[in-house]
């Protein structure tokens, strides 16, 4: 688990001051100074910021906000890379030009020595790799921000790859997550149009997130049960997990040789039938979605390998997804709607997929999805591209303060990807028609006499507990009441401006009375003659008049920055 703290006023804040300054420099080259002053950062790093270059590029002067957003964290390294990615997937808590633009972001670094990728193994595998294994590849096959993997031989398992993390960037995240908390804090503070997006838990959640990301034994966890659920489809070929020789930092996996479903024409070169592995590759992702409720996350082409016999295989399970039946079924019930054409139905539906904060206009949205669904309804289905169905879709969504949950946008993005793929294998692919099956069955389980039966008894079991727990609870209030132990919760809300200006306005009386006192001292001192003396004033008041100077220009130099006198 990763371990963050809020970072205080100065404390952990200086001790982080180096890269703070790096984060900081990157954001003003890509024109965020404006957001940095609103956050009000000079009373907390006022020495930092002004060694920071306030200067911004030439060149992203034709760039949006969201485009310079995207280049400010590819700049500052793997933290803030994968907090996009993971940001890219949460339409709940991004606007949606951002959400676009962190789908671009890359993930390209140079390898770090071999040297240092032994000193790992060795460190969590006890032995040096080529002690462990027949033969150790010095060269990466590819390198990342997290970590890189290396090709080798195990006795007795033949070819294998090694992913190794990069040394230190537990270290590097954790302090630049404080940092990210930081500002976070800051954020919630002065800006209210962020209030609706709680901009700390989105970092505590990435927090948890990455936290699983980094740690290759989740990635291992994740591999053995997909692996389990899929066990009988010959369609599917899963990597072998290697626990023996696998820890938090390293993972060791059976390596696969085959060709990545991005390379379609070395595909058609090799004689491999490209329709029918965009048909598996949709009835997969369906099978993992509706049956399963345990997916691949991030099915784009290159984590796909494709092996001979047209059989798929899956790379790389350190994000996925999970939906619940109940979200299965509200989904099934939506597309079902949408092919009925029951308007009224849809947007009650819709409401059940979002979250927002105020209730929307119905008659409004309703007529707005009623436009969205004529707009693609009598379209021929190998037409129908779920990736622009899904941005217009969230279009719509953010015009009426709605967030669509984040298992449903997984959901969505992972058939998006895998239509994508289907259209580059075959152009008259169309994913629609292989998810009408799954949608159907679900509907007809929803109906099976065995699945009623169970739900009107836990319903009844519900029932009569809520029954008993009714006076029990009442007795435990009344008896708090009767003690005088019930409290009343109040919570202010708004007060940050001005607890924050009155803070300001005692720190500047107090910096004035001891500049008023510094200048007395020194005045007393020159009166009194007491040397050493320089020219016949004594060194000690002119020195404590020349402080008083420093202080009182500097003091003047605040105010008028901040255009209050």
């Amino acid at each position: 688990m990763l371990s963050i703290r809020r970072i205080g006023i100065i404390g952990r804040t200086y001790r982080h001051i180096n890269r703070y300054r790096q984060i900081l420099r990157a954001l003003f080259r890509y024109g965020f100074g404006d957001l940095l002053e609103t956050l009000r950062l000079e009373e907390y790093l006022e020495i930092g910021l002004q060694m920071i270059s306030r200067k911004k590029a030439e060149h992203i002067e034709k760039l949006s906000r969201a485009e310079r957003f995207r280049r400010a964290l590819e700049e500052l390294g793997p933290t803030f890379i994968k907090m996009g990615q993971i940001l890219s997937t949460r339409p709940d808590l991004i606007p949606l030009p951002y959400l676009q633009e962190l789908a671009k972001l890359q993930d390209r670094v140079p390898p770090f020595p071999y040297e240092e990728v032994r000193q790992i193994i060795k460190s969590e595998l006890g032995r040096f790799p080529e002690e462990i294994f027949e033969h150790f590849y010095p060269t990466p096959l590819a390198a990342a921000s997290i970590g890189q993997v290396h090709r080798a031989r195990l006795a007795g398992a033949g070819e294998v790859v090694v992913k190794i993390q990069r040394p230190g960037i537990q270290e590097l995240i954790e302090v630049d997550l404080e940092i990210m908390l930081h500002l976070a804090g800051l954020a919630e503070k002065h800006l209210e149009e962020l209030e609706i997006y709680r901009p700390t838990r989105i970092i505590e959640e990435f927090a948890r997130n990455l936290g699983k990301e980094i740690n290759y034994v989740t990635e291992a966890s994740n591999i053995e049960p997909f692996a389990r659920r899929f066990l009988d489809d010959d369609t599917l070929y899963v990597p072998r997990v290697f626990r023996d020789y696998s820890t938090k930092l390293v993972l060791t996996l059976e390596y696969v040789d085959g060709i990545k479903a991005s390379q379609v024409e070395q595909l058609r070169q090799a004689g491999y039938d490209l329709p029918e592995i965009a048909r598996r590759g949709a009835t997969l992702i369906m099978k993992q979605i509706f049956m399963a409720g345990f997916f691949h996350a991030d099915p784009h082409p290159g984590n796909i390998f494709i092996l001979p016999g047209n059989v798929i295989c899956f790379l790389d399970f350190g994000m996925m997804g999970r939906i619940s039946r109940q979200e299965r079924e509200d989904f099934a019930d939506l597309v079902m709607q949408i092919v009925n054409r029951d308007d009224r139905k849809v947007t009650d539906t819709v409401l059940k997929l979002t979250t927002f904060t105020r209730e929307p206009d119905q008659e409004e949205l309703e007529r707005d999805l009623t436009e969205f669904i004529d707009q693609f309804f009598y379209l021929p289905l190998k037409d129908l591209e779920v990736g622009k169905v899904l941005n217009l879709l969230l279009e719509i969504l953010v015009r009426h303060g709605l967030r669509i949950k984040p298992s449903y946008f997984v959901m969505l993005k992972a058939i998006s990807s895998a239509d994508g793929l289907g259209r580059q294998l075959d152009p008259d692919f169309e994913i629609a028609g292989h998810a009408e099956p799954f949608i159907r069955q679900i509907q007809k389980s929803r109906r099976h006499p065995k699945r009623l039966a169970s739900e009107m008894i836990d319903s009844v079991a519900e029932f009569v507990y809520l029954l008993k727990e009714v006076p029990r609870e009442l007795r435990s209030i009344l008896k708090q009441a009767r003690q005088g132990r019930m409290t009343i919760e109040f919570q202010h809300r708004g007060l940050e401006p001005l607890l924050f200006t009155q803070d300001r306005t005692s720190n500047r009386i107090a910096f004035a009375i001891v500049l008023a006192a510094l200048i007395i001292g020194s005045s007393l001192i020159i009166l009194s003659g007491i040397p050493p003396k320089w020219r016949e004033i004594p060194v000690i008041g002119l020195l404590g008049f020349v402080v008083a100077g420093i202080m009182g220009f500097w003091l003047l130099v605040m105010i008028l920055r901040r255009g209050r006198m």
